[in-house]
């Protein structure tokens, strides 16, 4: 199963061709973001993430349900058995 995880842009990396700094929950990454080229990507936007690659421009309403989902998944998967089978 492949994640796509929402990030909000901070910053078009300058000089650096189609990277774009992207805050996750407190932590930053560098994102690239030429698969969006032609959205116009800018500092506020919300982007979903996976492999270092931005695949989709989306509004703040939609990451933030999507954060929550994966809160949700998170907190299910720590209290399950499978978890302590692997700790």
């Amino acid at each position: 199963m492949c994640l796509a995880i929402p990030g909000q842009v901070v910053e078009i990396i300058p000089g650096a061709g189609d990277l774009a700094l992207v805050d996750f929950s407190g932590v930053r990454r560098n994102v690239n973001i030429a698969l969006l080229e032609g959205e116009g990507v800018g500092p506020g936007d919300w982007v979903l993430m996976h492999v270092g690659f931005a695949m989709a421009k989306i509004d703040e309403t939609e990451a933030k349900a999507t954060l929550a989902l994966l809160e949700e998944l998170g907190q299910a998967y720590a209290e399950s058995p499978s978890s302590q089978m692997c700790s």
